[in-house]
């Protein structure tokens, strides 16, 4: 109990940067829907939001006694109408949505419910009634780069191996950090999976997570990870899909306009968190990753996940070609483009595929980033940065 009371304390510390965009939400709508992967901090954010008022109220439907409280929800609600009322873990309980839906229309106070999610939005809506136009919806990741590099201690090495979920990050040990997340990994394929109502063997979860893993940054091949796993590569579709919805996996699609060369039209596959693709792969400490051939692939899913996820408005994708040209990360807003290539050195250096790729993609800027410790220009318009740096700029002003 007091490590966890540590833990508890340190996250409170590491104030999350959607703290604000949440508050406005709250300000504006009935309802907002805090969507991200369990244990990323979504129910100990709400809860911080709220930690000196009186008129919140925090119900976690898992829990037997708080399930019982919703046998009348209607009459709870009307009963309550007066606080915010947070539902954790609402993908278990679809059918309160059509409730919700009555009872905001009835009282559309600001502010009314949060409810936490371990799904995304579309996975929720496949069972339930929509909110549309009565809620604001907020995905919530793991820690990023950005709400942690500002510690007196930071070390990005244990950022980048034990990833962005708290309990991992926040660990006393790096044995007891990759133990948590194994213990994650493991409830997520029997427990989270089954939950949703999807029936699927926790062992081929496990095993094409574990795949997923060993592809990363590879083009998606649906064919292949099913002859793997003697299942049709619809179903493959169908489990990517699935751990997408539940924010375990990303995959980044290709950029296809308005180039004529002939371009590759597969997505690429990235385990999200830097931290449970470690665990997949059994590298727990950082001295093992260095001398692992998944170093690059692991700081490439690294950059990429925090760049996306630390980035609003704007569009992702990959550039490779036919011949093999390639830019590992396209960004795009309106009509502004910015190219990012990862290199996992500290002297990075570059081939012809990556300048033909410039000269096709013809992006405003292009960043190398690298675990370095100064930005600094490679050419013109080029210029090599750390990560926490690259966020630090402001791309499209």
């Amino acid at each position: 109990m007091q490590i966890r009371n540590h833990i508890y304390d340190m996250h409170v510390l590491l104030e999350r940067n959607i703290g604000l965009f949440v508050k406005e939400n709250l300000a504006l709508f009935p309802a907002i829907a805090i969507l991200g992967p369990r244990q990323c901090g979504k129910s100990t954010l709400a809860k911080m939001l709220f930690k000196d008022s009186d008129s919140f109220l925090y119900l976690d439907l898992q829990n037997i006694e708080d399930q019982n409280k919703l046998k009348e929800p209607g009459l709870f609600f009307q009963a309550n109408q007066d606080v915010t009322i947070c539902l954790d873990e609402i993908q278990l309980v679809p059918e309160l949505f059509s409730i919700l839906r009555s009872e905001i229309d009835r009282n559309r106070r600001p502010g009314r419910f949060i409810l936490l999610g371990s799904a995304s939005r579309d996975l929720i809506q496949r069972t339930s009634e929509s909110l549309a136009g009565r809620i604001g919806i907020i995905e919530l990741t793991p820690f990023t780069i950005k709400e942690v590099d500002k510690q007196t201690h930071f070390e990005l090495n244990r950022f980048w191996v034990r990833g962005g979920y708290p309990e991992s990050y926040l660990a006393q040990s790096n044995q007891g950090s990759a133990l948590w997340r194994e213990n994650f990994l493991r409830t997520y394929v029997e427990r989270d999976i089954p939950q949703l109502g999807f029936q699927i063997s926790a062992i081929q979860i496990r095993r094409l997570l574990t795949m997923c893993a060993h592809s990363q940054g590879q083009l998606f091949n649906s064919s292949k990870l099913a002859a793997s796993l003697g299942v049709t590569y619809q179903t493959v579709r169908r489990y990517i899909d699935l751990m997408e919805q539940t924010f375990i996996v990303r995959s980044l699609l290709p950029l296809e306009k308005n180039i004529k060369k002939r371009l590759v039209k597969s997505p690429k596959i990235y385990v999200r968190d830097s931290g449970l693709f470690h665990r997949l792969l059994q590298v727990d400490d950082f001295n093992s990753l260095m001398g692992n051939p998944i170093f690059g692939a692991s700081w490439e899913g690294l950059v990429i996940e925090n760049i996306i996820s630390s980035l609003s408005d704007c569009h992702f994708f990959f550039y490779r070609s036919a011949t093999g040209d390639e830019l590992d990360l396209i960004i795009e807003r309106g009509d502004r483009t910015i190219a990012v290539e990862c290199k996992a050195s500290s002297a990075p250096q570059v081939t012809k595929g990556f300048w033909r790729a410039i000269e096709t993609v013809q992006p405003e800027k292009t960043f190398i980033v690298a675990p370095v410790s100064m930005s600094y220009p490679f050419k013109q318009d080029v210029e090599v940065c750390s990560l926490s740096d690259f966020l630090e700029k402001p791309l499209f002003p």
